[in-house]
């Protein structure tokens, strides 16, 4: 198994079971010791600001403020630049933790050597 997981979600209260998904991988794989980076894009970028991820409900799913405690505690959350850009979102608006970052660095996660990369 992969002791590195790259994971980019796209999806978030608009498509609610693939974001739930998502965040429940990376939140078990962190649980496990594997070293998580996990990628909001899209409509998950919403769940970089504080209070967001309150207002996720899901039935049958973990409560999505924990499972996003859970990654922070134990790996890395990033939120895309262009996703944060057109939703006017900046560094000082993220939750603590959460780094802004481009597609050349997700590019340059996913393809080093032992990462396991992961699309939802």
């Amino acid at each position: 198994m992969a002791k590195k997981l790259v994971i980019k979600v796209t999806a978030g209260a608009d498509a609610p079971e693939r974001c739930s998904q998502a965040f429940t991988v990376a939140a078990v794989a962190v649980a496990s010791g594997v070293e998580v980076s996990l990628w909001l894009t899209g409509e998950s970028a919403w769940f970089a600001l504080p209070g967001r991820a309150a207002g996720f409900e899901l039935p049958h799913a973990a409560p999505l403020p924990g499972l996003l405690d859970a990654i922070l505690a134990g790996g890395r959350i990033t939120l895309c630049t262009q996703c944060a850009a057109r939703r006017d979102i900046t560094e000082k608006d993220v939750i603590e933790g959460v780094r802004i970052a481009g597609a050349q660095v997700f590019v340059q996660e996913a393809l080093t050597d032992g990462v396991q990369a992961l699309v939802y």
